[in-house]
């Protein structure tokens, strides 16, 4: 008799054993109502170590546990699992949220039970079982993901992939489409399409269906009010409330669309003025100065046509006779940011050299940097000085004849050329002065460079700011305006 007995006793414990190893948690209670066993992940699950501490009773578990539905509804004594499944009532994944009676506790688990009844021969009940599963960090996760969802800026919706519904929708993207979270929520992905359009629609749909990620690409939504909006759309496959879903965010274009027109009718009529411009003009993309366009007036000024030398350096054109003159330049714009009225000689396509005075300005055109160029060409006003300084070289050769007064217009028309009068030395900063001076003296740049403790690309930046101040192109011609205004010996 002791046999029979020990071998269902001796099961039972193999059993519990077994039972004790699960990452479910267990309790087993009996029909009177007395809880007689629980696994360790079921007292883990209840912050408890002990049985005892679970409570004897369904009554006495009732009293040390408050147990509520996900919407805050507490749960009446009768409606605590335990209960119902000692009436004998079998139920699957009931979602609760525990946490303990005792005061100052911030313990708090949300699990899912089910029941399982053992019955005997004649299907009486003789044990029931409470099986538990802790969703606690899956519910958190949510609770952050939904935060998370609801505050993030960047538009955003959630589409169930079994029936393609919406489930959820942020601000931002009810913000962006005018629509109440009402017109969106339970439609269809085809009532409320963002795919409409797509770059690669058919792609997206299957990978949609097939619960893949779906690459970034351009789509039109028809937002509030039938409008259409350019948007860039991409989906995230994720999983809600153990539902597989795909997450739609959006990137907003129409600012990039309108920047994108702007920008582009502001291009059309910089290339409108840069053709019709009657001064040579040329742009360069740096580092290389790669040449890229230049205007009508260049093209008759030098002879090179635009297809020609479009694409090519101002090296390989040969532009320049000297190497150094385009290293000149460059040093000038990275020190300053731009150059005046820089004398240089131009090759023209003939080969023939061309007096010219080079401005130029950094500028970005379509996010390349590059340099805008600006020539005049002095090449005749130079000849005519030339000339002209010749011919009164000539005549001044026997002054016997002229008057003082003659003698002295002579010899200002001669040195000056083109100079005003008018202008004085208070023009001229105190370093400009000193520049001037030391020109007088005969020094050379590098010469000036070494006294005044400048760097040669300084000192031509004070050069050019002479000549364009006192209106002369020319070192010699500086020379007599200086010495004429006792700058010799400044």
């Amino acid at each position: 008799m002791d046999t029979k007995q020990n071998k269902p006793d001796t099961g039972r414990e193999q059993l519990q054993q077994l039972i004790s190893h699960l990452v479910e948690g267990v309790l087993l209670i009996d029909p009177s109502g007395k809880i007689t066993w629980a696994n360790k992940a079921a007292l883990a699950m209840h912050g408890c170590e002990q049985l005892a501490e679970l409570g004897v009773t369904a009554a006495q578990y009732h009293k040390r546990f408050v147990l509520m539905y996900l919407n805050h509804h507490k749960l009446a004594a009768r409606q605590y699992p335990v209960a119902r499944a000692v009436s004998g009532e079998e139920f699957d994944d009931v979602r609760v949220e525990l946490t303990l009676r005792r005061k100052n506790s911030d313990f708090r688990r949300v699990l899912v039970m089910r029941s399982v009844l053992f019955t005997g021969a004649h299907d009486e009940i003789e044990a029931v079982a409470i099986v538990i599963r802790d969703e606690t960090e899956q519910v958190n996760a949510e609770g952050r993901f939904e935060r998370a969802f609801a505050v993030n800026p960047a538009p955003a919706v959630v589409c169930r992939l079994s029936d393609t519904r919406y489930i959820k929708v942020n601000r931002g993207f009810l913000r962006m489409t005018g629509y109440s979270s009402d017109q969106v929520i339970d439609k269809s992905l085809y009532e409320l399409d963002v795919l409409r359009e797509a770059e690669y629609r058919e792609q997206a749909i299957q990978s949609l269906q097939q619960g893949e990620p779906i690459a970034q690409q351009e789509a039109i939504l028809r937002v509030q009010g039938g409008i259409d909006k350019f948007v860039i759309v991409a989906g995230q496959p994720i999983e809600v409330a153990n539902e597989a879903c795909m997450m739609f965010t959006f990137i907003d274009l129409d600012a990039c669309k309108q920047a994108e027109e702007s920008l582009k009718r502001s291009e059309e009529g910089f290339s409108k003025a840069f053709d019709l411009a009657p001064i040579p003009m040329m742009v360069c993309v740096e580092p290389v100065w790669r040449v890229i366009a230049v205007n009508a007036a260049f093209e008759s000024v030098t002879g090179y046509r635009n297809e020609e030398i479009q694409g090519k350096t101002v090296v390989e054109i040969g532009l320049w006779e000297d190497a150094g003159i385009l290293a000149g330049i460059r040093d000038e714009l990275h020190e300053g940011g731009g150059i005046r009225n820089y004398e240089v000689p131009l090759r023209g396509a003939d080969g023939i050299m061309l007096d010219t005075l080079i401005s130029a300005e950094p500028v970005t055109i379509n996010d390349d940097a590059c340099v805008l160029c600006v020539f005049e060409d002095i090449t005749d006003r130079k000849r005519t000085e030339i000339e002209l300084i010749a011919a009164i070289d000539a005549v001044m050769q026997d002054t016997s004849w002229f008057s003082q007064t003659v003698m002295e217009k002579l010899a200002q028309l001669r040195h000056s050329g083109a100079t005003d009068s008018k202008l004085e030395l208070s023009i001229l900063t105190a370093r400009e002065k000193e520049v001037l001076s030391l020109i007088c003296q005969g020094k050379s740049d590098a010469d000036i460079a070494t006294i005044l403790q400048l760097s040669r690309n300084t000192v031509r930046n004070h050069v050019a700011a002479v000549y364009d101040k006192i209106g002369v192109h020319r070192r010699s011609a500086a020379v007599v305006w200086g010495r004429e205004r006792g700058l010799a010996s400044y």
